[in-house]
């Protein structure tokens, strides 16, 4: 059986399977407000067909988002039966969850029992008020927080915090942010902003930096910074007391596709090599003409290979991504 690698020489062993892009929020930086779900969602028995293809193929961690992926009935079967699949090396995949965490609370154990290992919540401030305008959900945060601390209390550990920096926005919240992560005893991540919302209206200028970042944070606090591995996306921190870690993914000020890992398959299952792909490689429809695993597998292979060496964020030229973000999977 042939392993997943490209024509650069990375090692491709990370899933992201988005398997609805239908959401409750309708955060400003990524709806429009007015736009729904775009695309179809698939059978849970789909979704499992493919992973355990690529499983066979060398994916070690799958990662379950949306849209919001708690709108699906049946989501905790479905991460049960992914917990019975097997890597290449015999072990269970590592199986993570990201979430807005306004249904969290009440499914965070039975997630955990099925054999979810890690959720990661998104949020992009912790005041109510802020929240409301950014979610335009009312009442959300506290149903975001009590998610929060169902999932620490599961054992959903370290439950991670993604929040998505915009200047003039909310990049005031750092420092909140950074008390958050002390006092509740999670990983913060802050995520530069970059162009995939549906209102196109990103510019390097709004983008909130990694170097920025740390020295907001350190006039809180010092940070240290910490050892990662090298296909790791992120840059992590922790304060120099010991209590609070922070981390920050730069993909537009500090690109990290030299050790990209990733693949993804959409809500109506098309394969995307990356996140700024401005094509879809439609696997559902060869499943869907009765294609055999061999036919599949040989699918994947070739994609793959072909995946793209680099995103070019803010340089001249730059074509959009063929989906905005909540229709290609968090």
């Amino acid at each position: 059986m042939p392993t997943l690698s490209d024509n650069f020489g990375r090692s491709i062993h990370d899933l992201r399977i988005s398997i609805t892009d239908r959401c409750n929020y309708r955060c400003v930086y990524c709806r429009t407000g007015t736009n729904g779900a775009a695309f179809a969602e698939l059978p849970f028995e789909d979704y499992l067909r493919m992973a355990r293809i690529l499983v066979g193929l060398g994916i070690t961690k799958i990662r379950l988002t949306g849209g919001e992926p708690l709108l699906r009935k049946g989501i905790v079967e479905f991460v049960r039966d992914l917990a019975k699949l097997r890597t290449t090396e015999g072990k269970k995949p590592g199986i993570a969850l990201t979430t807005n965490g306004h249904l969290l609370a009440e499914i965070a154990q039975p997630l955990k029992d099925a054999g979810l290992d890690r959720v990661t919540v998104s949020m992009d401030a912790v005041d109510s008020e802020r929240f409301a305008r950014i979610t335009r959900v009312p009442n959300g945060y506290a149903s975001v927080l009590a998610g929060v601390r169902a999932a620490r209390q599961a054992g959903l550990d370290p439950v991670k915090i993604n929040c998505v920096l915009l200047r003039g926005f909310n990049e005031d919240q750092v420092v909140p942010f950074g008390k958050f992560a002390r006092e509740e005893r999670v990983v913060v991540r802050f995520i530069e902003f970059m162009p995939l919302e549906e209102d196109r209206v990103w510019t390097p200028e709004i983008v909130v930096t990694l170097d920025e970042i740390v020295r907001r944070m350190s006039e809180y606090l010092p940070l240290e910074e910490m050892a990662h591995e090298h296909s790791e996306t992120a840059r992590r921190y922790r304060f120099s007391d010991g209590v609070g870690e922070i981390v920050i993914i730069a993909p537009v000020s500090h690109p990290f596709c030299g050790q990209c890992s990733r693949i993804r398959i959409t809500s109506d299952g098309k394969l995307r090599t990356c996140l700024f792909s401005v094509w879809d490689h439609d696997l559902h429809e060869l499943m869907r003409r009765g294609a055999t695993d061999e036919k599949l597998t040989a699918f994947i292979v070739n994609v793959v290979e072909k995946k793209e060496e680099r995103h070019h964020i803010g340089e001249p030229g730059f074509v959009p991504a063929s989906r905005t973000m909540v229709h290609i999977g968090g």
